[in-house]
């Protein structure tokens, strides 16, 4: 049996890739749990430093499973839940993750399809691709994240609409809406995810998943809370062997190794 999520690594980034492609890569039991287990093996491993979620096949995610949801019948509850109790921590953890996130978008995106998509720090999509939350269509309300992050990106006006009437949206109205990062040119994907990917690899891990926690706890953060917690990152930050390296570089006029700083700062960990 092929497994739902594959784990693949070229240099410092891992690729999940969503692998059910005769079924949209619709999330079931099994998808959900083996995408949770891949995300927390690549959050733990110091060698990956991005990592980039996309789908096999002609969709990114089709959302819920809806054969499986059907068969369920009068237990769908607690189906439901099987598959949420996996799913809704993996969101969590691309979300909070202390490592940048890249979605790329090559197909259609429906229902918790639209949160994965969402869920990166920088979404790419083909022009082809396009997105609709669908739940009201089989009578379910929302998950994976929608309507946390979609109000966030798009606006609470916008994301009602789309929530409510299931309208379609295109890739390139996504892009310029916000739920979406940017549509790259037809054919191109792979190539853009893969140099985006490694340049963010290349970067100060540390200071951009410090800077994703700051983002993120924005919005309910007052101006105040938020300059204390941006003093308060910044200066802890100013101790590590990322900023010395940067700053360094900088200085002397030559590219950063953060990578190398990282492997300093774990060995020096390990040495306490």
């Amino acid at each position: 049996m092929t497994d739902p999520v594959l784990i693949d690594r070229k240099g410092a980034v891992a690729y999940l890739t969503l692998n059910r492609p005769e079924a949209g890569n619709a999330v079931d039991v099994a998808l959900s749990r083996c995408l949770l287990d891949a995300i927390v093996a690549v959050e733990a491993d110091p060698a990956v430093r991005c990592v980039v979620v996309r789908g096999n096949g002609r969709m990114f995610c089709a959302g819920g499973d809806v054969k499986g949801l059907h068969a369920a019948g009068d237990a769908l509850p607690e189906f439901l839940n099987e598959i949420l109790v996996s799913l809704h921590p993996a969101i969590v953890r691309l979300a909070r993750m202390n490592k940048p996130v890249v979605t790329a978008i090559h197909g259609p995106a429906a229902g918790a399809g639209v949160g994965l998509a969402a869920v990166g720090d920088v979404a790419l999509a083909e022009p082809d691709a396009h997105f609709t939350m669908a739940y009201s269509r089989i009578g379910l309300t929302p998950d994976g994240g929608a309507t946390w992050l979609l109000p966030r990106l798009i606006g609470l006006r916008r994301a009602q609409e789309l929530a409510l009437t299931n309208r379609r949206v295109s890739a390139e109205e996504a892009a310029a809406i916000g739920l979406i990062t940017r549509v790259v040119a037809k054919g191109t994907l792979a190539q853009e995810v893969d140099a985006l990917a490694a340049s963010l690899a290349r970067s100060a891990v540390g200071a951009l998943g410090t800077t994703k926690r700051l983002l993120l706890a924005s919005d309910e953060a007052t101006l105040e809370e938020q300059l204390d917690a941006e003093s308060a990152c910044i200066t802890e930050q100013g101790g590590t062997d990322e900023s010395r390296t940067g700053i360094a570089a900088f200085v002397e006029r030559r590219d950063p190794d953060f990578s190398a700083a990282a492997r300093n700062a774990e060995k020096s960990a390990a040495h306490r």
